[in-house]
């Protein structure tokens, strides 16, 4: 965590210290342009971002640059030092952000963004051999949980808590998604997790070669852990999602949320916001994420406030008081 802890720090100074370059002074930026975070270049984030770009430039005349980044912690840090205008995280890191816990706990609450939709689920996959067929199996077994300090290593504590477990319990291994997956196909660990959106190549790779079982979580479990964590949401794997497992399977997400600076106008927001669902199909011609766009999902799972225009159009949609 102390290593985690570090990068959030040094992610924050680089974004204060880029800004004096970029201009992130406090005043709302007219709607002429915005800087939009995202993530690895061959990543999820980025293609939807660079989908995003075409469509304000087409539909609102906004001039958009897309910023590959580390993702989720580093553009925390960046729009909250506004070094970004916008942003996409993971609504557990924003949660974790907003409050400086876990993950932010060195730096204490980042409070200079706000929420303005949900975009699709990413899934808190249990992968194991198909021996094993409950979280509860879990116990005394080779686990990995994500690489330390990461935000799937605090999905997987979570989950595991539920089931009355810490890391104690388990014969815990930190392995990134790709390494895991490798790790229970060569028979190395018995099981990992795996915080992504469905379907994700590593598993995908791993079910084409192996007998594979996603672990579901238990109704009466997931009701829990969705009261005691607020960013999760109930989802179902569908049939098929991966080679061989022909059921589906009961888990729980985190969602894809974009965020915005506090500065930016809310007239500006509304208006990105309503951009963002009236051009849902060109989205989705440009990645299949787009199709899980959805009003009633924007607003799931979120509990951090909501910017003022985004606010507006939800309200406007009936989807919000």
């Amino acid at each position: 965590m102390r290593k985690q802890s570090r990068f959030v720090s040094i992610a924050i100074a680089l974004a204060v210290s880029f800004g004096l370059f970029t201009g992130c002074e406090k005043k709302a930026l007219p709607l002429a342009s915005l800087r939009l975070a995202t993530g690895g270049n061959t990543g999820t984030y980025y293609a939807y971002g660079s989908a995003l770009e075409q469509i304000f430039q087409k539909r609102l005349n906004l001039r958009v640059s897309v910023q590959t980044t580390a993702a989720s912690v580093a553009n925390i840090a960046l729009v909250q030092a506004g070094t970004a205008d916008f942003g996409f995280v993971q609504n557990d890191v924003m949660t974790y952000a907003y409050n400086g816990t876990n993950l932010f706990s060195a730096e204490g609450p980042q409070k200079d963004f706000s929420a303005v939709a949900g975009l699709y689920p990413e899934v808190c996959h249990i992968v194991a051999a198909a021996a094993i067929t409950d979280i509860a199996d879990l116990k005394g077994k080779r686990v990995s949980v994500g690489e330390s300090g990461s935000g799937t290593s605090l999905n997987a504590a979570q989950i595991l808590e539920i089931y009355s477990m810490t890391f104690a319990d388990i014969k815990q291994v930190n392995l990134g998604f790709g390494d895991s997956a490798q790790a229970l196909g060569a028979g190395e660990i018995d099981a990992f997790f795996c915080t992504a959106g469905t379907p994700t190549p590593a598993v995908t790779e791993l079910a084409r070669t192996a007998n594979i079982r996603l672990l579901p979580i238990g109704d009466a479990r997931k009701t829990l852990l969705i009261a005691q964590y607020p960013y999760y949401t109930a989802h179902t794997v569908p049939t098929g999602t991966y080679a061989g497992v022909n059921e589906e399977v009961n888990a729980v997400a985190v969602q894809a949320t974009l965020v915005v600076h506090n500065k930016i106008q809310t007239e500006d927001v509304y208006k990105i916001t309503k951009a963002l669902f009236e051009n849902k199909a060109d989205i989705t011609a440009a990645h299949p994420k787009g199709a899980e766009l959805s009003l009633e999902a924007a607003v799931s799972g979120i509990p951090i406030p909501f910017h003022a225009g985004a606010l507006k159009y939800y309200r406007e949609q009936g989807v919000m008081k």
